[in-house]
């Protein structure tokens, strides 16, 4: 399992850094604003990338970037919405994308107002729709970038730390215990596991899923 962990590590790494970088933060901007993170969860290419890095210089490029392409995503997405966003929903391919998704986004935004704009980042079937909702809202930008920016901030640090110190450790050990591997996997799926139970229990909290 080392093996074929530490293939995989190495590929990411030795992907250039700045190439890894600006996918990462092309990713999330893509996912904010365009709806890709209805099919593509930002979360998987953020982790991926951050078993890439190597360095402190590297961790915080690439913080940087996640937050950027957030933040640029989120901020074309709010405008979309206040321009054209009754076409999207009403669109073939706005319908067929979201459905649902947006009635429920709209009715969470009245009921919690800007903290739903914060929460909603951590709900990953709501979070690409806020944005444009918010934009056909009332709602102010500066007060939409503020409340999603915490929130980017807080997410992008929990993601690229996550994925970076699996990496580190894995490489830590590797050499010296041949279990290394499954440790880095345990890591995985402990973090993902994890995560995905958060996000199901706050999704049940907010929005009433089962």
């Amino acid at each position: 399992m080392n093996e074929i962990v530490n293939w995989f590590i190495t590929t990411v790494s030795g992907v250039d850094p700045v190439l890894r970088v600006f996918i990462a933060g092309l990713g999330m901007f893509f996912e904010t604003s365009i709806l890709v993170g209805l099919v593509v969860p930002g979360d998987t290419i953020v982790f991926i990338a951050a078993t890439g890095v190597s360095n402190a210089s590297q961790y915080w490029y690439l913080v940087l970037a996640v937050l950027v392409g957030s933040l640029a995503g989120e901020s074309l997405g709010f405008f979309l919405g206040r321009t054209i966003g009754r076409r999207i929903r009403d669109s073939k391919l706005g319908k067929r994308l979201i459905g649902d998704t947006w009635s429920v986004a709209e009715a969470y935004l009245a009921k919690r107002g800007v903290l739903a704009v914060f929460v909603s980042r951590f709900l990953p079937v709501l979070h690409p729709v806020v944005p444009l909702v918010c934009g056909m809202s009332a709602m102010r930008y500066r007060v939409f970038i503020r409340w999603t920016a915490l929130a980017c901030v807080l997410w992008t640090m929990l993601y690229v730390t996550a994925g970076f110190l699996l990496a580190e450790q894995f490489e830590i050990f590797a050499t010296t215990f041949k279990g290394a591997g499954w440790v880095f996997i345990g890591g995985v799926v402990i973090f993902i596991v994890a995560t995905h139970f958060a996000k199901k229990r706050l999704s049940r909290k907010e929005l009433g899923d089962k």
